[in-house]
């Protein structure tokens, strides 16, 4: 066992367990939609472009991630395909769901993505994890309606590898663990260098022209060498490869910045309609600040037309607007995303996209005062009661009246299914 080869202080043999929801947006669909359960289903992008998600028999008709729908149009139906466009609500809320219930079974959970996440399982005995992993994975089914599979090791790296074999084999109960040592060398020795966590196409290509070749070839390595010739991430992935955790479980920082923008799904040219739509990029991109306890010191603003229309001359244009004192204020935002509108709208051009983006930010919590000017004491009390009653009864339930009623702006999703868990007026209906 690696435990033979692993010295903790506690004596503990460390286990993390990677949890992936299978082909997650499709099986978000499949969870209110029971017919579908076996029906080749792709998932379309922003303005229904592209190809983002697939489910198993989409790709196993070799229907590529990112395909263009119009394209592929045909040879989706001639597989029967359902075909829809990405439901955003849907999937956050679900995701929320599968991570709610995954903190009931670990003391420590790091949430990776959208449908991954980490947990660390090193309190519990070897011989307990394969059940312990089939208990989680059934839960999250009988909870959620959604298909994980889990991957168990002493490092992420190989939790990572673990996960991968589980989905790709299709492993009964949905987990494989990767803790027993006699077995791990075959494992590595059948994966590829550049299926590796962390290792990119380029790293790869240098790694396949030096003899490495497998994950085994990589864990082998001589670790100085590695780092001389790359770099300290390089060497930390071949420690994680022999079962010496680098990557610790992290919390979730504070994003730097919070972009908040979105394609047309129709031209626009006029200021009225551009107004709207930077102002309801502005209070969803406020929404995301506040959720991090975070204020921002300045507000950009950006418009730009289509990239690839040899008709139409691209034009794009962005402002930046500075706040006398760093605010999460929905009103200053929005405010601050018109001013910058209006000095770089341009009357000619047809605009495909316009976006937010929040700079400068700050802790909410350590904020500094100013001699002159005193703060709005009404407004935390005002944000919070909207985003309250938002998150209880369902977004834009409170809106700002410059965001726009009817938003003719907004992106085509003309094949969107129902937001089944936030909006009320589309709750699924037992007969």
């Amino acid at each position: 066992m690696l435990s033979a080869k692993w010295s903790n202080p506690d004596q503990r043999r460390p286990h993390i367990a990677l949890v992936d929801c299978n082909n997650f947006y499709a099986s978000c669909e499949r969870v209110f939609m029971p017919a579908w359960q076996h029906r080749p289903i792709g998932v379309l992008s922003n303005n229904d472009g592209c190809l983002v998600a697939r489910s198993n028999e989409v790709k196993a008709a070799g229907i590529p991630m990112g395909a263009p729908y119009f394209k592929y149009k045909a040879q989706l139906e001639a597989i029967n395909a359902i075909v829809v466009s990405s439901n955003y609500a849907l999937y956050g809320d679900m995701s929320a769901r599968v991570m709610n219930t995954l903190s009931q079974f670990a003391p420590e959970v790091e949430i990776y993505s959208i449908d991954e996440a980490w947990l660390d399982l090193s309190g519990f005995s070897a011989d307990r994890l394969d059940g312990y992993g089939r208990e989680i994975a059934a839960t999250i089914l009988q909870h959620t309606g959604i298909p994980v599979s889990i991957g168990i090791a002493p490092t992420k790296v190989l939790a990572k590898i673990a996960n991968r074999i589980c989905k790709k084999r299709n492993i009964p109960g949905r987990v494989f663990n990767l803790g027993n040592e006699r077995y791990l060398d075959h494992v590595l020795q059948a994966v590829a260098v550049g299926d590796i966590w962390g290792v990119g196409p380029r790293w790869a290509r240098r790694l396949k022209a030096q003899g490495i070749r497998t994950a085994l070839d990589l864990r082998n390595a001589d670790v100085q060498q590695i780092r001389d010739r790359y770099n300290v991430v390089m060497q930390r992935l071949v420690l994680e490869l022999r079962g010496q955790p680098c990557l610790e479980f992290e919390e979730i920082q504070p994003k730097k910045q919070i972009l908040a923008s979105r394609s047309f799904g129709e031209r626009v040219e006029d200021l009225s309609t551009l107004m709207e739509a930077v102002s309801s990029h502005a209070a969803r991109a406020a929404e995301k600040l506040r959720s991090q306890s975070s204020v921002c010191g300045a507000l950009q603003c950006s418009i730009r037309t289509g990239r690839h229309n040899p008709n139409e001359p691209f034009f794009g244009r962005s402002a930046v607007v500075q706040f006398p004192r760093p605010t999460a204020d929905t009103r200053q935002l929005i405010n601050a995303a018109c001013q910058g509108l209006k000095q770089i709208y341009r009357q000619g051009p047809r605009y495909a996209k316009a976006g937010i983006m929040l700079l400068d930010l700050s802790s909410s919590h350590h904020q500094q005062g100013d001699l002159f000017s005193s703060p709005d004491k009404n407004s935390d009390s005002l944000m919070e009661t909207i985003d309250k009653l938002n998150q209880l009864y369902g977004r834009r339930s409170v809106f700002f009246a410059g965001e726009g009623v009817t938003r003719s702006w907004s992106m085509k999703q003309e094949h969107r299914t129902r937001s089944y868990t936030t909006q009320w007026e589309e709750l699924p209906i037992v007969h």
